[in-house]
């Protein structure tokens, strides 16, 4: 039996999860993208990801009247919104080739 959250991880250049063993680095042979691809498309997900989290640490800030802190992450939702579009552009441009 394996230990929970062993098995197979993706290699992205990032380094693996706690507990993730490392097995192949992907190149599309598993997924069917190419690793480029798979690591954009990996970049937009975190961006997006991060810019709904920095809304929830806003909206503590705010509930704990912490207006400087509340604007710090909402900066860093903008950022994360910028790569998020970026990188769909970006990827939009690539799979239409």
């Amino acid at each position: 039996m394996k230990p929970a959250g062993a098995g197979y991880a993706v290699s992205s250049g990032a380094s693996p999860r706690k507990g993730a063993i490392v097995t192949h680095t992907e190149t599309g042979e598993i997924t069917g993208t190419k690793d480029k691809h798979y690591n954009l498309i990996w970049f937009t997900e975190a961006c997006l990801s991060n810019a709904l989290r920095m809304e929830a640490y806003a909206k503590d800030a705010d509930r704990d009247g912490d207006e400087e802190l509340a604007g710090f992450f909402r900066r860093a939702q903008e950022e994360s919104r910028k790569g998020a579009e970026q990188g769909k552009k970006l990827l939009a441009s690539r799979l239409s080739q």
